[in-house]
């Protein structure tokens, strides 16, 4: 299936769900670090500690009419967290091309090893993007150890998302699960976004507590985008809602941060949540529709 042909399926779709999570790997057993975390974050989320496979997460979309993005997070150096291999994605969302898309995530510190990686995972796999959660990765943004791998993000002109704001991963673990918040920094970002202006960025999450450094940036940078998943529209800070019905309307993106926040459950708190009528396709459909599938 071509790009327009996907671009048309998608657009049919009743939202297109930006932030979806691949913690179950189909040939390895649960990794006994990342139980520990997982643990931590269903106690944060009050969540169901059994996650689902890819499989059942795609059974779940369909039944939901909901086209997703699905990633994994490389967090070996910061974690010792053995990865989910990229291709795993990759293959589902190839056997299911008219409503999953696969964004892949390489460790920074993976250096240009990781940037052989990434480059390999498009040509060779069709990655359609990248995911960084600089906290877990334990990696400023704008550190120059990135910078190969954004070259090649920036030469295929696909997105990036990098995780901003409070990190539910660690929260109430000793010390933090050894997470570092102020990787978390959004401001962080802004040099990459200097650095890369062909290289759409999106932010993920309200950014909470740095809120007004993402809606900032997204109001400066072209290239800077907002997804508004990992809390209920029913808890946004109040800037998100001014800003969403009024100039930055065009810059929010749907996401749920599925498993630990169903989308159907999110897209009905966000009908509820004050946005006026006339943001809700380009949030729950449009601005992402544009960003995955831009047209020539």
């Amino acid at each position: 299936m071509n790009a327009a042909a996907r671009r048309a399926v998608f657009a049919a779709r009743r939202a297109i769900d930006v932030h979806v999570h691949a913690e179950v790997s189909c040939h390895h057993a649960e990794d006994p670090i990342f139980a520990e975390f997982a643990d931590a974050a269903t106690r944060y989320f009050k969540a169901d500690r059994n996650r689902p496979t890819i499989a059942e997460t795609v059974a779940h979309y369909r039944a939901q009419d909901i086209g997703f993005v699905m990633f994994t997070v490389d967090m070996e150096a910061g974690t010792g967290i053995r990865r989910i291999a990229n291709e795993e994605i990759a293959e589902a969302a190839a056997e299911n091309s008219d409503i999953m898309i696969a964004f892949a995530s390489i460790d920074p510190h993976k250096g240009k090893r990781g940037a052989l990686e990434a480059r390999r995972l498009i040509e060779d796999h069709g990655v359609r993007g990248f995911k960084f959660h600089p906290p877990l990765q334990n990696f400023d943004p704008g550190d120059p150890i990135a910078w190969p791998l954004y070259e090649v993000i920036a030469h295929y002109r696909l997105p990036a998302i990098f995780h901003t704001g409070h990190s539910g991963m660690g929260t109430g673990m000793r010390g933090g699960g050894g997470v570092r918040l102020k990787y978390g920094q959004p401001m962080l970002v802004d040099d990459v976004a200097v650095a890369f202006p062909d290289m759409p960025i999106i932010l993920a999450h309200p950014g909470w507590p740095w809120t007004d450094e993402s809606l900032s940036m997204a109001l400066h940078k072209p290239n800077v985008f907002i997804d508004l998943s990992g809390w209920s529209p029913r808890h946004f800070p109040p800037q998100i809602m001014r800003y969403a019905n009024g100039q930055l309307g065009h810059k929010f993106l749907f996401g749920s941060d599925f498993p630990l926040i169903p989308p159907e459950r999110w897209i009905a708190a966000f009908g509820e949540a004050g946005f006026k009528p006339e943001v809700h396709e380009p949030i729950l459909r449009a601005n992402a529709l544009n960003l995955l599938f831009p047209e020539e």
